[in-house]
């Protein structure tokens, strides 16, 4: 076998030398991870024990929702490098924190996987000259030509879900989905119903569906930035367990840099730790201790200057769509603090 960036491109299966197909969104391989460890990286992998737990349970479905500029993205990169099979993931992971797992190898490089950047693949969409409303037709004609592309032997072509079981079937691995921003359409497409609809009704088909998930999905993590949507009176995807920035349970270790991590950094870069803290130390948690923004420790320790790094970023233009989204009563919660802040 050779490889190429960690992630094989040829196998060989009973004598016969064949070429691993590495997709966008099928298989990606581990290139994202890869760039992320070779930047100054705070070990974030036990999280991945969290989701090895859940796999093939009722629990596996996982739906974590925070700001932006917390790692979500950079917590998508990493699973995807640690349970696609096109790769050899030791090199990235042999050393850190999920290696002294005692299911480190059970799971490593074991599943099919889907990573999917929703707000990525919407850019492209536009890009390309089409709309939002294209999306979720354009993805699931993606997917399925990913999918008869890695396994030419499927027979069940014309439906993406008929492609999903058969691959499962053929390979004997079921899929891990790794989808990053989910809620990227809610929010770009808030006044297009039919659009909102159809991605949702895609989302159930994958993760709602007794004749599809058992069979088909290992496990899902998704990051957000909304609460889950809801659909009339039913959550649309309500099977997924949700760790919010407030209650993100046993995630709270993996939310954001914590005190240990922030003072070792300030240490290795000779900055003033009290600094920092009066800066970033944005949540707290009781029995955890405070958890410090990622995003702006790091961007303070490479320019040398604690300010509002995180106001650079698109979340603050954000903050307004969610607030005129008034999801669960949003603006009433947010009118009576600005009247604690006033009057006390």
């Amino acid at each position: 076998m050779t490889e190429k960036n960690g992630c094989a491109i040829l196998s060989i299966t009973k004598g016969i030398v064949k070429e691993v197909v590495m997709g966008i969104y099928l298989n990606p391989g581990s290139q994202g991870f890869e760039r992320i460890i070779r930047s100054e990286y705070v070990d974030k992998t036990g999280m991945i024990a969290l989701l090895n737990e859940r796999i093939d349970t009722t629990d596996g479905l996982v739906c974590v929702s925070r700001p932006r500029r917390f790692g979500k993205s950079f917590a998508a990169q990493m699973l995807s490098a640690y349970y696609d099979h096109t790769c050899d993931s030791h090199a990235l992971f042999d050393g850190l924190e999920i290696s002294r797992n005692k299911d480190y190898e059970k799971h490593l490089n074991r599943y099919n996987v889907i990573n999917l950047d929703m707000a990525g693949i919407i850019s492209m969409t536009i890009e390309d000259g089409k709309t939002i409303s294209d999306v979720p037709r354009l993805l699931t004609d993606a997917l399925r030509k990913e999918l008869i592309k890695y396994r030419p032997d499927i027979t069940e072509t014309d439906k993406l879900a008929n492609c999903f079981i058969e691959c499962v079937e053929l390979t004997g691995r079921k899929f891990i989905f790794i989808i990053d921003e989910w809620d990227a359409i809610i929010r770009e497409a808030k006044n297009d119903p039919d659009t909102q609809m159809a991605y949702l009704t895609m989302l159930r088909g994958w993760f709602k569906n007794s004749g599809f998930t058992p069979k088909v999905v290992a496990a899902a993590y998704m990051t957000g930035i909304l609460p889950i949507k809801k659909d009339g009176s039913e959550s649309a995807i309500s099977d997924f367990r949700e760790f919010t920035i407030l209650d993100p349970g046993p995630f709270t270790a993996y939310t954001g840099f914590d005190e240990k991590e922030v003072k070792s950094l300030c240490s290795k870069h000779k900055r003033d730790f009290a600094e920092m803290k009066q800066w970033y130390d944005g949540y707290a948690f009781e029995g955890y201790g405070e958890i410090y923004n990622p995003y702006s420790v790091m961007e303070a320790l490479k320019s040398g200057e604690c300010s509002s790094h995180w106001k650079k970023t698109s979340a603050a233009e954000n903050l307004i769509t969610y607030i005129n989204m008034d999801e669960d009563g949003l603006q009433a919660d947010i009118l009576k603090l600005l009247l604690v802040k006033i009057f006390g």
